[in-house]
């Protein structure tokens, strides 16, 4: 089960997780943003999908079970810190991360493909500096690793 990118000028890259910011990549408001259901259902057949929040809107548990995914609860205070702990111990390397906030950037920057979302609540400039692709919908990121080749034709130097 993973993603497979053999991107020229910028090497092989074998995902197995994606790890999604929850509150203003996938959720506006503690609701999921439409098309992120179906997409996420798809991407689980090849990759292992944790949502990760400190769950500001106290509905993670009921917004992860109902994707189907893993909930990684992370507490008030170096959510940054803690979100790149997650990256780290699923191995950066096969990790593919989505977000939009300042506290995303270091997840981004460390996994093996890190995508910054300008969605409805903007992106913080650092998340865009740490991402290595910059989309403007959940779902085009989301689309990005259905369809790999998109993604690949983005990276390629």
């Amino acid at each position: 089960m993973s993603i497979h990118l053999d991107v020229p000028g910028w090497g092989a890259v074998e995902l197995e997780h994606l790890v999604l910011d929850l509150n203003g990549t996938v959720a506006l408001d503690g609701q999921v943003l439409p098309g992120v259901a179906e997409r996420l259902a798809a991407l689980s057949a090849q990759l292992t999908v944790h949502l990760v929040t400190a769950d500001t809107q106290g509905r993670a548990g009921e917004l992860s079970a109902a994707l189907g995914v893993r909930l990684a609860r992370i507490a008030p205070g170096d959510e940054a810190g803690q979100k790149l702990a997650l990256v780290e111990r699923l191995g950066a390397a096969h990790v593919a991360a989505i977000g939009n906030g300042a506290n995303d950037a270091r997840m981004l920057a460390a996994a093996a493909v890190g995508i910054a979302v300008v969605g409805p609540e903007g992106a913080a400039i650092v998340a865009l500096q740490a991402a290595d692709v910059a989309v403007g919908r959940i779902e085009d990121a989301l689309d990005l690793l259905r369809y790999p080749r998109r993604l690949m034709a983005t990276l390629r130097r």
